[in-house]
């Protein structure tokens, strides 16, 4: 009997942005001009995920420019996770070493300029982009704690995700849970929230343990909710970072009670959010201008991520096919690896 997607505890009304009509414009041009989406079976399977509806979802009162601006950084981070999670780079570091030294050069403000008849990766590219429009006028204290969480996004996937593969190293549930929020570059996107909304937060309240907890509760419940929705995907690529995967591998249960079990643990981050969010809320009257809206944006992004899951075929179940070809739709120019080295044929008996 085939397994079934368990329903999601979300208590958080669904919305959508008006301007995502325009964003999807946006989407199809800017990845065009920044070379991530070129061939035709490519641009076929990014089109369908339909990136603008996504964000759309995940910030429903955002500006035109800014939801733009942050539907480019979903499309960036979703297509280089592709390239490490459904490729031979997840498997082989040292093949991604350069391009993310290059990456970071771009967020530490180091980069050269490129070399006459140099084509750098398309990452590259787009990352310099997305810099230059994102970080201009932005306080010091936010600067810094983005790069740090976009930097701990890229070594975490490239090292200790691909080392564990090359090893066969499945992680601890704890482990996994702690680096998962690495992996996910869920901590970029929810930084991007004062971006959007326009608000600055002191670190004090970065600080506050309340805050944390409201902040780490929001991101697993993103995170897990990604876990269950992508799971048939995941291991049809004999992919072990996921939390299903590792109920079942360390716990001994089946699909369907696994699938239960992370669904229950994401009730429990979402009561966790909402008793954090109350007690914030009350300690600080003064700053509710403030918390209310990034409270309410770690709150879109849980619904949003969860309606968007349901809706786009990139995790459908019935079509899971579509993962065992990596190589009709992993771009060369993304990351700048022939695409010889991408993976296909039967899963890994780790998975």
């Amino acid at each position: 009997m085939e397994s079934e997607l368990p329903d999601i505890y979300c208590p958080f009304p669904q919305r959508t942005n008006p301007h995502v009509g325009g964003t999807r414009e946006h989407l199809d041009a800017w990845t065009r001009q920044t070379g991530l989406v070129n061939r035709p079976s490519a641009r076929q399977r990014f089109e369908q995920a339909d990136f603008a509806s996504f964000v759309g979802m995940v910030h429903p009162t955002a500006a035109k420019d800014d939801l733009d601006l942050v539907a480019d950084w979903f499309v960036w981070l979703f297509l280089v996770d592709d390239q490490l999670d459904d490729g031979h780079l997840g498997r082989t570091p040292e093949r991604v070493r350069d391009v993310v030294a290059r990456m970071r050069a771009v967020i530490d403000g180091t980069a050269p300029e490129p070399l006459p008849g140099e084509d750098p990766p398309a990452a590259v590219v787009a990352l310099a982009d997305l810099w230059g429009r994102t970080t201009p006028g932005t306080a010091p204290h936010w600067r810094t704690r983005f790069a740090w969480h976009l930097v701990s996004y890229l070594t975490t996937a490239t090292t200790w995700e691909a080392g564990n593969r090359a090893a066969g190293e499945v992680p601890s549930e704890e482990t996994y849970i702690a680096k998962r929020r690495h992996t996910g570059a869920i901590h970029v996107c929810m930084d991007l929230i004062e971006i959007v909304t326009g608000i600055e937060a002191p670190e004090s309240i970065h600080n506050d343990p309340r805050f944390i907890t409201a902040l780490e509760a929001s991101c697993n419940v993103v995170c897990w909710a990604n876990d269950v929705y992508s799971y048939e995907k995941e291991q049809v690529l004999g992919e072990i970072h996921n939390l299903v995967h590792l109920v079942r591998h360390h716990r001994g249960l089946g699909e369907q009670e696994a699938l239960d079990l992370v669904a229950e643990r994401i009730a429990t981050e979402t009561e966790r959010f909402l008793a954090a969010e109350d007690e914030l809320l009350d300690l600080y009257p003064g700053l509710n201008g403030l918390l209310v809206p990034y409270l309410d944006g770690m709150r879109s992004w849980m619904r949003g991520n969860l309606d968007w899951s349901r809706l786009t075929p990139r995790y459908d179940p019935a079509d899971v096919d579509q993962y065992t070809e990596p190589e009709e739709y992993l771009e060369e120019a993304v990351l700048g690896v022939a695409p010889e080295h991408v993976v296909h044929g039967p899963p890994d008996p780790r998975g």
